[in-house]
C-alpha cells in the first residue's frame, strides 16, 4: 500500500451498512467491553452520527474507521476530543492505517482548536497502546480491575496526546 493509496474522508449516511459490516468483524474481547453488535444493527443513531467517523478508503472499500468526538458536552471541556473507536480491517493491519487515522483525527481536532486528544483502552491490548504510543500518546492513569471480560479482570487505561507545539 502506498501512502496515495489510502483514502481518509468523513463517513457519510451511505456508508452505514459497509461501516457496520466492519464493525462487526474487528469486534474482539481484546478491544471491547460492550457484547458482539448484532447482525442487523447499524452504526449510527443520535449519539453516534455520521459526522463524528473518519473512514478509511483502499481501492474503493472501508478498511478502517476512528472516532473522535466531545470528550463530554461541557463548555470548559470544549477544548478535549477523545477517540471513541477505531477498527482496521484485519487484511490491512500492520499497513500503518491506524496511525494515519489517528493522526487524521489528532489534525482535524487541532485545526477545529482542540489543544488534547484522549482515550480509553484496555490494559491487555497492547497492539493498540503500542499503536497510541506510537502516536505520542502517554499513560495518564489507569483504573485498576474495571472491567470483568470474559472471567478476568481488566485495567481500564486513559492515555492522552497534546495537540499543540
Amino acid at each position: 500500500m502506498h501512502d496515495d493509496d489510502l483514502i481518509i474522508r468523513p463517513a457519510r449516511s451511505e456508508d452505514e451498512r459497509e461501516l457496520a459490516a466492519l464493525n462487526r468483524a474487528a469486534w474482539s474481547p481484546l478491544s471491547e467491553v460492550a457484547p458482539r453488535p448484532p447482525e442487523e444493527d447499524g452504526v449510527f443513531d443520535e449519539r453516534h452520527t455520521p459526522d463524528q467517523y473518519l473512514l478509511a478508503l483502499l481501492d474503493g472499500r472501508i478498511v478502517g474507521y476512528i472516532r473522535p468526538v466531545p470528550a463530554t458536552p461541557l463548555a470548559s471541556n470544549r477544548h478535549v476530543r477523545q477517540i471513541q473507536g477505531l477498527a482496521v480491517d484485519a487484511s490491512v493491519r500492520g499497513r500503518g492505517v491506524g496511525r494515519k487515522l489517528v493522526e487524521a483525527a489528532c489534525a482535524a481536532a487541532h485545526a477545529e482548536g482542540a489543544r488534547r486528544m484522549t482515550l480509553r483502552v484496555l490494559g491487555w491490548n497492547t497492539p493498540a497502546r503500542r499503536l497510541y504510543e506510537s502516536c505520542g500518546f502517554v499513560v495518564e492513569g489507569s483504573l485498576a480491575e474495571e472491567f470483568l471480560i470474559d472471567g478476568s479482570y481488566v485495567d481500564d487505561v486513559w492515555m492522552a496526546r497534546r495537540l499543540t507545539d
